[in-house]
């Protein structure tokens, strides 16, 4: 009980936000939280089920343009545009989990790097979304709801993660992560598993392209099937902690802060960045920040020392 009133406290208080903060700093916060719910999207096929997807992306474009398509050739009502591309998103998934999750490891990754660079090509190529040249969509004023919207949609990501760690689902993908041949041999069905899971992580990456497509009123190819969007939902999720509720969050939040800060000082530094994230986090502190949390009370220093002697450093 006291811990579902401190939830609703901080939810009260970070849906306040819009009414309180200048321009700047909601536009600051609706990025941060578009950020963290991919990273949260991708915990789940990443962090708990240890599939280390580079293909988020492509369900965060396909978001992006069924939105943008239904809006602009069609149309019809934003919320109509957003179900269509989260419902395209989930179909690609369960159709090309099938055989994609059939890999792992770094295979199982460029497998999905891949698919970006072909979603590229193929959507560049389609007069419905627009070709090279994108889609203009309906200007909306006011960025009270799109905050709104972001928020929300991370409250959901999370609850369902919070949700994932201490069900049955959950525990069947933490199998899966540990030791895949082993939960098959004693009954899990991890083909099923791996498609919900990429599936849902698909469901939610879509929801924010879509959102984000309404609120930046342009999307292209390029910019809507970046990689680099997935490697950024994927540092974020690492540093903050995989396979935790709120790892992926913490690790959005204060590293889009820190980003920020650095590209408004030193714009040189800001492109280092998350360069430099990626090597301090593989070295020091491989499992993120809910790691260190839990064990550097118990351990202090050494477990620092522990991971370096680990990588052979």
């Amino acid at each position: 009980m006291m811990r579902a009133a401190i939830w609703a406290v901080v939810l009260a208080a970070a849906a306040a936000v819009p009414w309180l903060a200048t321009p700047t700093v909601i536009q600051f916060g609706i990025n941060a939280l578009f950020l963290a719910a991919l990273a949260q999207a991708w915990n789940i096929i990443g962090g708990y089920t240890g599939y280390p997807s580079f293909g988020n992306s492509v369900f965060y474009g396909l978001g992006s343009y069924g939105t943008a398509v239904a809006m602009v050739q069609f149309d019809w009502p934003f919320p109509v545009g957003l179900a269509l591309g989260a419902l395209i998103a989930v179909a690609f998934a369960v159709l090309l989990g099938l055989p994609v999750l059939r890999l792992r490891g770094h295979y199982f990754a460029i497998a999905t790097l891949g698919l970006a660079l072909v979603m590229t090509a193929i959507v560049s190529n389609l007069p419905i979304a627009g070709s090279n040249i994108g889609l203009v969509l309906p200007l909306h004023r006011g960025d009270a709801l799109f905050y709104e919207l972001a928020l929300g949609l991370l409250a959901a990501a999370t609850f369902t993660v919070a949700w994932i760690g201490k069900s049955r689902f959950g525990y069947a993908l933490i199998a899966i992560r540990e030791d895949e041949d082993a939960a098959g041999s004693i009954g899990v069905n991890t083909t099923l598993y791996k498609v919900a899971a990429f599936a849902l992580a698909g469901f939610f990456s879509a929801l924010v392209g879509g959102i984000h497509a309404y609120w930046i009123t342009f999307i292209d190819p390029e910019s809507s099937f970046d990689i680099t969007i997935n490697v950024k939902m994927i540092i974020m999720a690492v540093f903050g902690g995989p396979g935790s509720v709120l790892g992926p969050i913490v690790g959005a939040l204060l590293l889009s802060g820190i980003s920020e800060v650095l590209a408004s000082e030193i714009s040189t530094l800001a492109a280092l960045f998350f360069g430099i994230v990626i090597v301090v986090a593989v070295v020091l502190m491989p499992r993120g920040l809910a790691h260190v949390a839990r064990w550097f009370p118990a351990v202090g220093w050494r477990y620092f020392g522990a991971n370096i002697r680990a990588n052979k450093l």
